[in-house]
């Protein structure tokens, strides 16, 4: 069995209680109409008609109505329950001190007081597993599914980079918790970690942990809350989420014929319209640009998702990209050289574009739409912590 599958095995739980969570809400709504009670209370009013008790007996029929809807209104948490969601938190936030020293460049050099450079990454890389094991246990225990969903995302990116952990020896086990081999470690140049947990480098490990750490500790532990916050922020998502609409036109553009119809000049010659396709090229990096400025901040699962999708589409084709002089810098941001672009075999960028186009405008199209409706930070996640707004009814993709 894969350590990603076994990872997405720990929160089966979320999908499954999708009817439960329905089930409370409608509770809760009954409850808050008034409809939950008049219809209890009927029900014991019909006892109470029928029988012959005495009015001891009534006032304990209405007790236990009370109760009903005060354990209605205030569901019970185990204690151990309490005990995960508080170390879950607390979690979150150890773990994010344990990579903040590991992205810390005075790490990887010898201090002034004799601590040496190796015995310090050392330090660090047994506490990042220790709090990262930490965590991992505390979210299978939790009930907080808006912080867990970014945990089991974060736990999928380690999988990702079993490979290059065990080079420096932490070993993913199929549990998803980390072991560390501190001989192998030990004979690990510095340089290696350093470069794993980079923060300069927006495709690193840790800069992938980072970005989960950071929605995790931001997300909110109620849905209530999470609806609240998406109340609040509806104006400025719906002006975020223009960036991402004009990067969907832009990546279709490039990806239609049309685009690429010759044109006859002057000479009677046909040829490519080179500066209308340099146009759609400008306005599409441009536009990648804007929506990373814009949406980077949000802690909606489904855009920090669809982000991280598109940046990893591109980084995968940094080479082809390049060749039409399309750059990516140390920050995920593109650059265009008009001059390289033109020269280019335009045959080759329609080719191009017509997959790597239509793979980011469906990205970018979901991107604007959760910008727009900042659907519940949790909500958007299957077991497999991966995404599902294709099943959602409000969403209709036009890719």
């Amino acid at each position: 069995m894969s350590i990603g599958m076994n990872n997405s095995n720990l929160f089966q739980g979320f999908s499954s209680n999708s009817s439960g969570n329905s089930n409370f809400f409608s509770d809760y709504a009954s409850i808050k109409n008034g409809s939950y009670g008049r219809l209890m209370k009927s029900y014991y009013g019909k006892s109470k008609s029928s029988s012959t008790s005495s009015s001891g007996s009534t006032r304990s029929s209405y007790n236990i109505l009370d109760k009903l809807l005060e354990e209605k209104k205030n569901p019970k948490v185990s204690k151990e329950v309490q005990e995960a969601n508080a170390n879950l938190t607390s979690g979150i936030s150890n773990l994010k001190g344990s990579l903040s020293t590991l992205q810390n460049e005075n790490t990887y050099k010898d201090s002034d007081n004799g601590s040496k450079a190796e015995e310090k990454t050392l330090a660090a890389v047994k506490e990042y597993v220790n709090n990262y094991n930490n965590l991992v246990t505390a979210a299978k225990g939790s009930t907080l599914t808006s912080k867990t969903s970014y945990v089991a995302n974060m736990m999928s990116s380690t999988a990702a980079n079993a490979d290059k952990l065990a080079e420096i020896g932490v070993k993913v086990n199929a549990n998803g918790t980390l072991t560390l081999n501190e001989a192998k470690l030990k004979a690990t140049d510095t340089s290696k970690v350093q470069e794993l947990f980079s923060k300069d480098n927006y495709m690193s490990y840790g800069s992938t942990v980072a970005s989960r750490l950071h929605f995790a500790g931001a997300s909110s532990t109620s849905s209530a809350s999470s609806t609240s916050s998406a109340e609040s922020t509806d104006t400025s998502s719906s002006t975020k989420a223009t960036d991402a609409a004009g990067l969907k036109a832009d990546a279709q553009k490039l990806a239609s014929e049309d685009l690429y119809a010759k044109v006859t000049d002057k000479d009677g010659n046909e040829k490519y319209d080179v500066d209308k396709i340099f146009a759609a090229a400008k306005s599409f990096v441009s536009n990648y640009n804007k929506m990373f400025d814009s949406a980077a901040s949000s802690s909606n699962s489904g855009v920090v998702a669809n982000l991280s999708y598109i940046r990893e589409k591109t980084a995968k084709n940094a080479d082809a990209l390049e060749a039409f002089g399309i750059s990516i810098d140390n920050k995920g941001r593109l650059q265009i050289n008009e001059d390289t672009f033109k020269k280019a075999d335009m045959s080759q960028v329609q080719k191009f574009f017509k997959d790597y186009g239509s793979s980011i405008a469906s990205n970018a199209s979901l991107v604007d739409y959760y910008m727009r409706t900042q659907a519940g930070a949790a909500n958007s996640y299957t077991a497999e912590a991966t995404y599902n707004v294709q099943n959602n009814a409000n969403y209709v993709s036009s890719v």
